[in-house]
């Protein structure tokens, strides 16, 4: 196992070896974390349901062409690819790294793609003929990240020496350095007019750049460990991070304020990814979840299952509702973000909203699983499936609010009187948290539907009732 994925996972600011953040509970030492990257990416060799496959190791990065045609893929087997979207089928392959390839971008109006890899090196590559045009050296350390400018004349890489670099890709000459990170920059990505950028650190923090001159604008609040990933909003005034303490905040860049704490994941977010139209977010992280937001609302939506491993990085598909995950299990998923299926190739299609525990058994298909799964995301129903974001709901029927043992709960409810039962269940979804249990950190989401919540609430006391043989 290469060390630089433990140690990308390490987190930010305390430069501590071990902890434990507000959302991810249990803690978890960088050694650890590069175990179960071992184990997910060992386990899902050879798996049948990818549909992108072809890489030998961890698909670190996915992009996405301006014509939704095609994707590029970079590997930690050294290796970048090129597919075709449609019949999934592998285009070309390009090696010349000398290390594992973290970073893939399309240079806009030309048939080329920039890689950034371990080797410290930015590749430059022909899409034709599968040629390398140009090698950029300067970085004293692996590099993380990649991005090209929307007029595809300036890119730019991030590097774990601490640095931006800037590289003139019409003269193939270096265009500047930036300083302003304390520690390692894991991503980075230029605004849609293309005159800012926006970089994020081991250190937790996101700097703000004006381009071409490398000015630094801001720098904002930052978050509690490692941002690993960012990506602007087509309004350019605002934009999305994603962070090993296992959220996704939203900004607004003119006031420097996070508006918004996306919480679903059930450790480290590794990925994090905009649709064209700004309406939608999908993040990716280690809990070989993707989630899909909704960035007006700042509400879960739906989450795909069916990574094996990690997810790294996601990628919208213009101009089609189709999303694009990169995983530790050596594959890219396409998934139908209307209906929630994972799409394989020859069009056959495959349910992929529904959590592995759920996915078997005379549950699986009644009215009240299919209503459960959104609230799957962040709670396990089964005496073994433990706390996600949210606590397990074995047992939950006659359970006081707040006592589930092992679960960090907000005050609000450590001091809650309410009882668990259809009564409350009930109230609790026709009301909203919001009203019901003011003060949790339960989403915001109602049910209308007293129909709906019936069926909901009979999954619940069938699939949580403990077991008493």
């Amino acid at each position: 196992m290469n060390n630089g994925v433990a140690e990308s996972l390490r987190p930010g600011r305390r430069g501590l070896s071990r902890f434990a953040c507000r959302r991810y509970r249990r803690p978890v030492t960088a050694g650890a974390l590069c175990v179960l990257l071992a184990i997910g990416a060992s386990a899902s060799i050879g798996s049948a349901r990818a549909e992108l496959a072809g890489h030998g190791g961890f698909v670190k990065s996915v992009a996405v062409s301006a014509d939704g045609r095609q994707a590029a893929t970079a590997s930690f087997d050294y290796s970048a690819k090129l597919w075709d979207i449609d019949s999934q089928r592998e285009l070309k392959s390009f090696d010349a790294h000398n290390g594992g390839v973290n970073s893939v971008a399309f240079v806009p109006g030309r048939q080329q793609i920039l890689t950034g890899a371990d080797d410290g090196v930015v590749r430059l590559w022909d899409l034709e003929t599968g040629a390398l045009l140009h090698s950029f050296e300067g970085h004293r350390g692996k590099i993380a990240d990649v991005a090209v400018a929307p007029d595809g004349r300036l890119a730019v890489s991030a590097g774990w020496d601490h640095t931006l670099r800037l590289w003139n890709l019409e003269s193939r000459q270096a265009a500047g350095v930036l300083q302003g990170h304390t520690n390692n920059v894991n991503a980075v990505s230029f605004s849609p007019d293309g005159t800012r950028l926006l970089s994020g650190g081991y250190d937790g923090s996101l700097i703000l750049w004006r381009m071409p001159d490398g000015t630094r604008l801001a720098q904002l609040g930052g978050h509690d460990f490692g941002v690993t990933s960012v990506a602007f909003l087509p309004d350019g005034r605002r934009a999305v991070s994603a962070s090993i303490d296992a959220t996704v905040g939203i900004w607004d860049l003119e006031t420097g304020q996070r508006v918004a704490e996306l919480v679903g994941h059930e450790g480290p977010v590794l990925g994090v990814a905009v649709s064209a139209d700004g309406r939608w977010a999908a993040s990716g992280g280690i809990d070989r979840t993707v989630i899909l937001w909704d960035l007006e609302s700042h509400t879960f939506q739906r989450a795909f299952f069916g990574h094996t491993a990690p997810v790294w990085s996601l990628a919208f598909v213009p101009r089609s509702r189709r999303l694009l995950s990169a995983g530790a299990d050596e594959v890219v998923r396409v998934w139908d973000l209307e209906t929630g299926e994972e799409i394989g190739k020859g069009g056959t299609r495959r349910a992929a909203d529904t959590p592995p525990e759920m996915a078997a058994g005379p549950e699986a298909d009644s009215r009240g699983a299919r209503l459960f799964r959104r609230c799957a995301v962040c709670h396990t129903v089964t005496v073994g499936g433990g706390h996600r974001a949210g606590p397990t709901l074995y047992g939950v029927f006659g359970r006081r609010a707040g006592t589930a043992q092992g679960y960090t709960y907000s005050a609000a409810l450590k001091d809650s009187d309410v009882i668990w039962t259809e009564k409350t269940i009930d109230a609790l979804f026709a009301e909203g948290p919001h009203v019901y249990t003011p003060g949790s950190k339960m989403p915001l989401q109602r049910m209308p539907s007293a129909e709906d919540r019936a069926e909901l609430i009979a999954y619940l006391k069938r699939a949580t009732a403990p077991n008493t043989e």
